[in-house]
C-alpha cells in the first residue's frame, strides 16, 4: 500500500499567496528602510520567495511598489472600515491609531519616494486621493456627523488631517503621553462640534 500525499494547492491559490507575501514584504520593508533600502532582492528575500519569483509577478521595482501602493491603501481602507464605533472619542483615538501605526508609515515612505519617482508619482497621488475620500467617508459614517450642517465637513477633515499631523510627529519620537492628551481634547472638540 502507497503514502497518500496531501491535495496539493492549486497553481493559481500558490501564486496569489506568493504575490501576498510579496505585496506584505514590500509594505514592511517600507516601513522599515524606506524607499532607498526596499529593493526588490530585499523583499523577495523577506517574503521568502526567489528574485526570479518575485519578477515574475513584479517585472520591475516600480511595479512592485506600484502594486504596493493600491495594497497599502486596501488594507488602511479595510482598517477604517473596521473601526468601532462605540463612542466618539473611542472613534478619535482609533483613527489616530490608524495615522500612527506601520500602515501609515509605510504609505508615507510611498509618498516620499513619489516625489522623487516619477513612476510612482502618478499611482500614488490616484490612490492617495481614493483612500483620502474613504477616510473621510468612513469618518463621517463612524462619527455620525451630518454634514449638511455648516462647518461639519471641515471639522472632520481637520480630524483627519490632525491624526495625519500626530502620525508624522510619531516618525520622530514615541510621544503617547501627549497624544493621549490632543486626542481626548479633539474627541471633546469633535463631540461640541457635531452635536
Amino acid at each position: 500500500m502507497g503514502v497518500v500525499s496531501p491535495p496539493k494547492q492549486p497553481q493559481q491559490d500558490r501564486s496569489r499567496a506568493t504575490r501576498r507575501r510579496l505585496l506584505e514584504a514590500a509594505v514592511s520593508c517600507l516601513a522599515e528602510h524606506g524607499w532607498a533600502g526596499s529593493t526588490v532582492s530585499v523583499v523577495a528575500e523577506r517574503a521568502g520567495v526567489s528574485r526570479g519569483a518575485a519578477q515574475h509577478h513584479f517585472p520591475t521595482r516600480e511595479a512592485l511598489f506600484t502594486a504596493a501602493v493600491e495594497y497599502v491603501a486596501e488594507e488602511r481602507s479595510q482598517a477604517l472600515r473596521a473601526l468601532p464605533a462605540e463612542n466618539r472619542r473611542e472613534v478619535v483615538a482609533a483613527l489616530v491609531d490608524l495615522y500612527t501605526g506601520p500602515l501609515f508609515r509605510a504609505a508615507l515612505h510611498l509618498w516620499v519616494a513619489a516625489s522623487n519617482e516619477e513612476q510612482l508619482r502618478g499611482p500614488v497621488t490616484e490612490l492617495e486621493a481614493r483612500v483620502g475620500r474613504e477616510s473621510h467617508r468612513i469618518a463621517v459614517e463612524l462619527l455620525r456627523a451630518d454634514e449638511s450642517r455648516p462647518g461639519v465637513r471641515e471639522t472632520v477633515q481637520g480630524l483627519l488631517d490632525m491624526a495625519r499631523g500626530l502620525g508624522l510627529a510619531t516618525l520622530l519620537t514615541d510621544d503617547r503621553p501627549r497624544r493621549a492628551r490632543v486626542i481626548a481634547q479633539w474627541a471633546a472638540l469633535v463631540d461640541e462640534a457635531l452635536g
